[in-house]
Order: structure tokens, then C-alpha cells, then sequence
């Protein structure tokens, strides 16, 4: 999904994004995984400089070891735990992570702390309702609800997290990111994308 539709489809869907990554901008993924998600716009946009961050030692190996690949001279990663950003970007993306932390609503507050005012937070994650009534003949349900209990609420109930799982719905997720500080909330498709939604979130001025 990454190779057909990041670069094209999923970052245009915030206004201007893909201009001002052109002229050359900060931008962070948090819980980057093998850091495809950065490599690949930091493959199309030469002028913007693009961060990595994961707990996962070995995914983060991997993310620099393609980066390389690529020759890529403006992207970097960083083994660090999303609750505990430091310094300020202009674009900060999460795709399909934020379900799986122990603390989500720490990262949405911190991701909010380390946006600039003029800022973007690009949300990738489930699509699907809160309620699990109005799942009842979601194509993708038994599969989504079978990955929730055997992966991800699983990983971070055994981190003594919140345990949000793999579907834990639109109405939770604006809850939530309105608590976080963003009170400019669109959510958006990609066409012939069936298992994400995408939030583009901006938060209150100060």
C-alpha cells in the first residue's frame, strides 16, 4: 500500500502537504517499524528531512539498511520510544501503531507537543466503527478482531498498556486525539485502500 499510494495518494490528502515537502520541511514517523514509510518520501521529496523513531532495534536496522540502499542522505532513525519525542516538526506520521502502544494517549500528547503550530499529525489506522454492533458485516471484521486478540491489544495489555486493539474505531480515535490537543480532525479514504482511514489532525493555537 506504501509503494502505490504514500507518495500520491495518502500524503495529498492534507492540503499542501506535498508542496511543502517539495520545498523542504521536518517530518517524523513514530513507530516507523523497517522504515518504509520514511524511506520512500524521503526518496521523493530530496529537499525535506525525515526521521524514524521505533523501540524495535531490529526494525530500525533494517530501516537504515534500506535507506542506504536507496542512497538516502536525508533520513535518519532512532531507536526511541514514541511516548518521549524530542524537538519540533512540520509533518508527524503514525500508520497503524498508535492501536498497538501501551500508552496512546501519551503519544498523542506528545506528538501534539512536538507539532509546530502550522504543523500536520497524517494518522493511518483502522478503519472501522467503536462499537462492535456496527461491525457486524465489516468485510475485513473476524480477521481485524482475531489480529486484536492474538497481537495487538495482546502487546500492550502485556505491557501493562491500555490495550486499545487492532479496532478501536473512528469514534475512539477523534475522542482521543481531540484530548490530545487537536481540534482540526478530517477524516479521509484512499481509494482501494479497505483496511485504513486517514486522519489529518491539526492542533489549537496557542
Amino acid at each position: 500500500m506504501y509503494d502505490a499510494a504514500l507518495v500520491d495518494a495518502i500524503i495529498p490528502l492534507a492540503p499542501g502537504l506535498t508542496e511543502r515537502l517539495n520545498e523542504g520541511i521536518d517530518a517524523l514517523d513514530i513507530g516507523t517499524g523497517q522504515g518504509h514509510a520514511v524511506n520512500l518520501p524521503a526518496r521523493a521529496f530530496p529537499a525535506g528531512r525525515f526521521l524514524g523513531v521505533d523501540i524495535s532495534d531490529t526494525g530500525i536496522a533494517a530501516a537504515r539498511e534500506e535507506a542506504e540502499r536507496f542512497g538516502l542522505g536525508n533520513a535518519r532513525f532512532v531507536v526511541s520510544d514514541t511516548a518521549e519525542l524530542s524537538g519540533t516538526y512540520d509533518l508527524i506520521t503514525a500508520f497503524d501503531v498508535i492501536h498497538d502502544l501501551a500508552r496512546p494517549e501519551r503519544a498523542l500528547s506528545a506528538v501534539a507537543g512536538a507539532l509546530r503550530d502550522d504543523g500536520v499529525f497524517l494518522m493511518g489506522d483502522i478503519a472501522a466503527s467503536s462499537k462492535l454492533e456496527e461491525n457486524i458485516g465489516h468485510p475485513l471484521g473476524p480477521t481485524l478482531y482475531a489480529f486484536s486478540v492474538f497481537s495487538c491489544m495482546t502487546v500492550s495489555l502485556g505491557e501493562g498498556g491500555a490495550g486499545l486493539g487492532t479496532v478501536w474505531g473512528t469514534q475512539r480515535a477523534l475522542r482521543m486525539l481531540g484530548e490530545a490537543g487537536f481540534d482540526d480532525v478530517e477524516v479521509r479514504e484512499v481509494e482501494g485502500d479497505v483496511l485504513n482511514v486517514y486522519y489529518v489532525a491539526r492542533k489549537r493555537r496557542r
